[in-house]
């Protein structure tokens, strides 16, 4: 299952338990941080930086209680300039679910869009059920947030002006490549 490592944004990528430990894979991408979300998670390779997060891939897992510090995760590593690999064992589902949390924080685009953006260079992402709830439940939760972070600005703009073409919220994702 999936299908090696894919760059989701610049700095950013999905794979899979195999590709976490592909010393080449990481070193070509310049993957100096690895999140990894699966039922035994735990550091493998001693040069990499890592978040080790145990979580089933059930429906009720409960993932959005590691949402915030995902995303600080990713966000921190990419502002050094550095790559992150977002994995758990197949890279459809559970690493899926936190990238799509990241990318509808740093653009403001709604869960489904997301997941959308994830597809065209991850066709194999497929959220549960579950976590897709748990997705929608953080998109509402972001926009009914007021704080002064760009994403809730983004939104509050979406929603005063209605609905935004999904072609158009790809093209500001494509922005921030």
């Amino acid at each position: 299952m999936g299908n090696g490592i894919n760059k989701v944004l610049p700095d950013l990528y999905l794979g899979n338990f195999k590709d976490a430990r592909d010393r080449e894979q990481l070193a070509r991408n310049n993957i100096t941080h690895i999140l990894s979300i699966h039922d035994s998670a735990a550091p493998i390779l001693q040069e990499m930086t890592y978040l080790c997060i145990s979580a089933a891939d059930l429906p009720t897992q409960n993932l959005s209680q590691y949402f915030k510090q995902s995303i600080v995760f990713m966000h921190e590593s990419r502002l050094k300039g550095e790559g992150c690999l977002v994995h758990c064992l197949a890279g459809v589902s559970r690493s899926v679910t936190l990238v799509v949390a990241y990318i509808m924080t740093v653009t403001g685009l709604g869960w489904q869009e997301a997941l959308a953006a994830v597809k065209v260079v991850r066709p194999c992402a497929g959220p549960n059920l579950g976590f897709q709830r748990q997705l929608q439940e953080f998109e509402k939760t972001q926009a009914e947030q007021v704080g002064g972070n760009k994403a809730s600005i983004l939104k509050m703009k979406h929603e005063k002006t209605g609905s935004i073409p999904l072609q158009f919220k790809l093209t500001s994702l494509l922005f921030y490549m």
